[in-house]
């Protein structure tokens, strides 16, 4: 390919984004901050760049737990910020309870929600159980379901901390381009995923005079493990491409700066929002020559 070309490999043009070890700017300074799913991917990212913005962390899992204790590890590095790793099952109304239970012991309280653990179990349509349809809609939206009305109870039995905060709480629920995006052969995830949008808006409606936020992170195509067939090779990653107008790969670190600036004061007048962070997907790639 020649320099004109789009779509190389964004490992053989342009560095990786990477967040600086220990911003200055420290715009989360000593707020508490819970991640679900957060042992890898786009949660360990966001559990890492919350961090390193000064938010006390803690960091959920289900399985991971040596990549959950290193994340502890990297966010209690920048500046003395406190972290601890918390198994439970977001789908379990009693563990998610618990693990709220014990933030606010440890932490003294909770100031941003991060929902993000989310999976997929995927079939055609005809050929999906009753069991897959239901463990991903348990994961990805009864699980967001359980964390924002636990977090929102708190959230109004304390309300807002002047020296913390411009408001009460802070709740991002991570969504994904298929919140309105169809996805064959993924019914089950992209039905979660378009609960979510709509869950997210309805919550923020209803709690917003309590001056509770709640906002959405919709990802596009990122670099993370799960999808390493998509992007791991030059003919996959050309083919990917065709799906993305801005001609790169989103990285971790992209969806992480759109977390800080949401859970900070810096947005304080945006609830009920979905920030698409896609590289344009979202913008009908198929229809940029005139359809």
């Amino acid at each position: 390919m020649d320099a004109k070309t789009p779509g190389l490999l964004r490992d053989e043009t342009l560095p990786p984004v990477v967040m600086p070890a220990c911003p200055i700017d420290r715009k989360l300074l000593s707020q508490k901050v819970l991640v679900t799913g957060a042992s890898s991917g786009i949660g360990r990212g966001i559990a890492i760049g919350l961090g390193h913005a000064g938010a006390d962390v803690v960091v959920n899992y289900i399985r991971g737990e040596d990549q959950a204790q290193a994340i502890v590890e990297d966010v209690k590095s920048c500046g003395g910020n406190r972290a601890y790793a918390h198994r439970a099952d977001i789908s379990n109304e009693d563990e998610v309870r618990e693990m709220f239970a014990r933030m606010e012991a440890e932490f003294g309280g909770v100031d941003i929600v991060i929902n993000n653990a989310g999976l997929q179990q995927d079939a055609p349509f005809d050929q999906m159980t009753l069991a897959q349809w239901n463990t991903v809609i348990g994961v990805n939206l009864t699980g967001q379901f359980l964390c924002s009305r636990e977090a929102v109870r708190i959230f109004r039995r304390v309300g807002v901390k002047p020296n913390v905060s411009c408001s009460a709480g802070k709740i991002i629920c991570i969504s994904s381009v298929h919140d309105v995006i169809p996805w064959a052969g993924h019914v089950n995830y992209a039905a979660s995923k378009g609960g979510v949008a709509m869950m997210m808006k309805s919550i923020a409606q209803e709690v917003a005079p309590w001056r509770i936020r709640v906002n959405a992170i919709s990802p596009g195509a990122v670099r993370t493990p799960i999808n390493m067939e998509a992007w791991s090779t030059p003919e996959a990653y050309a083919e990917l491409m065709k799906l993305v107008p801005y001609k790169r790969i989103g990285e971790v670190d992209d969806i992480a700066r759109a977390a800080v600036w949401l859970a900070s004061d810096e947005s304080d007048y945006v609830t009920g929002a979905t920030l698409y962070v896609d590289g344009g997907m979202t913008l009908y790639p198929g229809f940029e020559t005139g359809g």
